[in-house]
């Protein structure tokens, strides 16, 4: 008699599977915190596994075009940024272990084949490659101590990528058994033609395509530029097999964080818990409502330049987008961001002027020569025109170069990483990575610890002077320059316990802060970051210093 494939589940989890089909960049990913925001407001913990099907092991060495945002956890794992919107949507810190991606897990029966794990036997897909997979899942929620693990399939059904991932799903939905285990599948209802009509045909043909496999979706976020009629629900209901009630419209949303109201308002979060066999209590979602009603009061209005590289795919800096989201849900300020590509701002006279109009610039982080000489003009603007300033990883090493060009009067220095010629080095290889030849995961990277001196601005804005910040660089500031930099007026106000260079600060500057570390990472829509609120704030004292005589106050 054949040994059977399944090994009978030893502990019984709770799943809810979010797949995509039609195109990708549904927005899968805020479907998952949604829901997973549904649940805990009703007092359920969860946690929450992304699932990316590229061969990469993460997403450390991928270019921002490709794949937008690297999101570095706390035990420094390069991950997905869909990992940070699950970490802003249900207010807790993930690890590694929570993005699942076909390298790791290839990586992993390799592995196991190498030292004989198999006893012999030949290795496939099925089932060594889906128990693998399957395995993971059931690790990860357990460790978590959660009682229901979200599970986000990337890209899109009918993917080959994808395939062994929707297999072993199958495969655990059969050993679970019912009710511990549902489906949630998102699709596109685009809406087309002189008249407006929305179309379900990609919808059907996707559904249709995931039910070949043997996946029979509970519930369908039908998303569109507009809500759906009661007439295009039904006919999904009839064509896909699923109650009327089971299709949830998601139309497009002013801001991501209106999704979990958008989808409590349709009955998901007690749907759910009746497909789970979980408590529906009623849920909690006073502070969300209340960061949105101050997130649309707009008592005042600023423009933040951002100054980048990659601005072309604004999905590169979403974290810094979603940080100052989180100011505007706190302070009820509108801010607009004004997208600036660095390579252009040289040659181009008309955004210096724009810049200088600004009411602060953020330079955030990046790698590479292109576009440096941009960043060191906007830190050079906003430093000389008192224009508030926060210079993020990159950003505050090339804060550390103009200061060095135009106050040290040092007109070549740099970063090594630029010209590894330069005289002047202010911004140089950490000394552990100069015997580094692998690309990823090597970097210096995760959460430090990091000492902020007692009578500095920034100790004063995180309330402490010890703070854990995450980090993602191999250069740093050159400690040769220091005194010199503490002479003219840049002061070093935060060190990592090794001594190395975390905070720089200019005292007689309006708000001039570069640190090195990636504060963005940590802000949530609850508990924005100090140093994005505080920007903000200089902002709007800067606008309402400058205003025209007699112009009445934006913040009376």
């Amino acid at each position: 008699m054949a040994r059977p494939f399944y090994k009978p589940a030893e502990t019984l989890v709770k799943v809810i599977v979010v797949s995509g089909g039609v195109i990708s960049g549904l927005g899968k990913g805020i479907t998952t915190s949604s829901l997973g925001r549904l649940l805990k407001a009703r007092g359920i913990a969860v946690t929450i596994l992304k699932i990316d099907p590229y061969l990469n092991v993460d997403a450390g060495t991928m270019n921002p075009y490709q794949h937008g945002e690297v999101f570095v956890l706390d035990d420094g794992t390069e991950a997905d940024l869909d990992l940070g919107n699950y970490e802003r949507f249900l207010g807790q810190s993930l690890s590694g272990t929570h993005n699942l991606t076909t390298g790791k897990i290839y990586r992993a029966v390799i592995e196991k084949e190498r030292r004989g794990d198999y006893l012999g036997n030949t290795v496939q897909i099925i089932p060594h490659v889906t128990g693998e997979i399957k395995r993971t899942i059931r690790e990860v929620c357990q460790a978590a101590g959660a009682d229901v693990i979200l599970v986000e399939v990337g890209g899109t059904v009918g993917d080959i990528e994808s395939m062994p991932f929707l297999e072993a799903l199958r495969e655990l939905s059969y050993e679970l058994g019912e009710g511990h285990m549902a489906f949630v599948h998102t699709t596109l209802v685009p809406v087309v033609g002189p008249v407006g009509e929305a179309k379900t045909k990609p919808t059907q043909h996707s559904v249709r395509e995931l039910r070949a496999i043997g996946i029979r979706p509970n519930l369908i976020i039908a998303r569109g530029p507009a809500p759906l009629s009661s007439d295009i629900k039904t006919k999904i209901s009839l064509f896909c097999d699923v109650p009327p009630e089971a299709v949830i419209s998601v139309p497009d949303q002013s801001v991501i964080y209106e999704v979990p109201l958008v989808l409590e308002a349709q009955g998901v979060g007690t749907r759910l818990t009746r497909l789970l066999g979980l408590p529906d209590r009623p849920p909690d979602f006073a502070a969300w409502k209340e960061f949105l009603a101050t997130y649309r009061r707009g008592t005042a209005a600023i423009e933040v330049a951002v100054v980048g590289k990659y601005t072309d795919l604004r999905d590169a800096y979403l974290s810094h987008s979603e940080a100052f989201h989180h100011c505007q849900g706190h302070l009820g300020v509108d801010i607009h961001l004004q997208w600036y590509d660095s390579e252009d701002i040289p040659r181009n006279p008309s955004l210096i002027a724009r810049l200088e109009r600004s009411d602060a610039v953020l330079v955030p982080g990046g790698f590479g020569a292109r576009g440096v000489e941009g960043k060191v003009k906007a830190i050079g603007i906003a430093r000389t025109k008192g224009i508030p300033f926060l210079g993020v990883c990159y950003g505050f090493q090339m804060a550390a170069v103009e200061y060095a060009r135009d106050v040290l009067d040092l007109p070549r220095a740099n970063s090594t990483e630029i010209d590894p010629e330069t005289p002047d080095p202010v911004v140089c290889l950490l000394e552990e990575q100069k015997t580094v030849n692998d690309m990823g995961g090597t970097m210096r990277l995760g959460a430090q610890r990091v000492v902020l001196a007692r009578e500095s601005k920034v100790a004063a804005l995180y309330g402490k002077t010890e703070i854990w910040e995450r980090h993602r660089h191999r250069y740093e500031i050159n400690p040769k320059y220091l005194e010199r930099f503490e002479k003219v007026g840049l002061r070093v106000t935060g060190r990592a316990v090794d001594g190395r260079v975390e905070v720089l600060e200019a005292p007689d500057h309006p708000f001039f802060v570069g640190v090195q570390y990636h504060p963005e990472f940590l802000s949530r829509p609850e508990s924005p970051h100090p140093l994005y609120l505080a920007l903000v704030r200089a902002a709007l004292a800067r606008k309402e210093v400058v205003r025209p005589v007699g112009v009445p106050s934006a913040l009376a």
